[in-house]
């Protein structure tokens, strides 16, 4: 799952980082927060948002309408 989001947004997340994410929300917020920092501007808010909860979709195996921003990875997804 990280994998498939730091190749994607060409970022990189220390794995102390990626334990402490636990919702689609939070996976957004840091990716985005990490963009910002390196001034990319081929990222929109939104777009960068529904980018993440495709990528979760697909690396999880479930519905797109399942992932929202609130959504925690293991309770709501089952990511184990």
């Amino acid at each position: 799952m990280v994998d498939a989001v730091e190749e994607r947004f060409g970022i990189e997340i220390p794995d102390a980082d990626a334990e402490r994410l636990v919702t689609v929300g939070m996976l957004h917020a840091y990716v985005w927060q990490v963009l910002q920092r390196q001034q990319r501007q081929d990222w929109m808010y939104a777009q960068a948002a529904d980018e993440v909860r495709r990528l979760t979709a697909a690396q999880l195996g479930v519905d797109i309408r399942r992932v929202q921003l609130d959504s925690h990875f293991v309770e709501d997804l089952g990511l184990d």
